[in-house]
């Protein structure tokens, strides 16, 4: 009994020191410390994270898995390379599911549930009005999954999650988020105004809008930077 107890608590440590690298390596994709088409050194990150490279090879692989990085044989772990087709893909998917959500979202809101989209809104037009700063990414993020989770529609809200991740880690969603500030606040403010007063296509074309004009400054921006490291 002692023996398979023993067994037990390994696989736990192993579990949570796999937990803990792969958190860190998320936390450098967020803060651009690890950036497309960088060769990742599993060492190095084992050294800056202060534990054994088992956890963070274990770490690499479930971020494989995920779509950030891929495993080339004999030569190791690299990150992606920024691609036009994927983010274009993802924000198309993303309106897809947010829309879709919306409907059900409306019927269900309760007053409470209400609240806490003022909440997350008010948060996200209360953040450092830097759009280089994280605070703002994460508060937009938090203000898009409230209103996909009070839909309850749990494989859809798990899906957009990952999409976020990959904007935001995988593609560093500071150089996308590059949509003007007002335009934002302002198309979130009317947003939660048509869900407060159930107009389902109100809130479905301003929401549409809101990722289409995402989108299409994330698109001119990725352009941008591409051509020039061109030159």
């Amino acid at each position: 009994m002692d023996k398979e107890l023993k067994r037990v608590n390994k696989r736990r440590d192993r579990e949570d020191y796999t937990q803990e690298a792969y958190m860190g390596i998320r936390k450098m994709f967020f803060h651009n410390e690890i950036i497309p088409g960088q060769k990742i050194s599993y060492r190095d990150l084992a050294e800056r994270l202060n534990m054994s490279s088992t956890p963070v090879i274990q770490a690499l692989k479930r971020l494989e898995f995920q779509g950030f990085v891929r495993h080339e044989p004999n030569r190791g772990y690299y990150t992606e390379k920024i691609s036009l087709e994927e983010i274009t893909e993802i924000y198309d998917f993303r309106e897809l599911i947010e829309v879709a959500l919306l409907p059900i979202t409306i019927v269900k809101i309760t007053d409470q549930g209400l609240q806490k989209l003022k909440s997350a809104l008010d948060r996200h037009l209360c953040a450092v009005r830097d759009i280089y700063l994280k605070e703002r990414l994460m508060r937009d993020m938090e203000l898009h999954l409230t209103l996909a989770e009070l839909s309850q529609c749990r494989l859809q809200i798990n899906t957009l999650k990952h999409l976020f991740d990959l904007l935001y880690l995988k593609y560093r969603g500071n150089i996308l988020f590059v949509t003007p500030m007002e335009r934002v606040d302002d198309e979130h403010s009317r947003l939660y105004h048509f869900i407060a007063n159930k107009d389902v296509d109100g809130a479905a074309q301003i929401l549409r809008q809101h990722i289409s004009n995402v989108k299409q400054h994330a698109i001119v921006s990725i352009q941008r930077m591409i051509e020039e490291k061109m030159h």
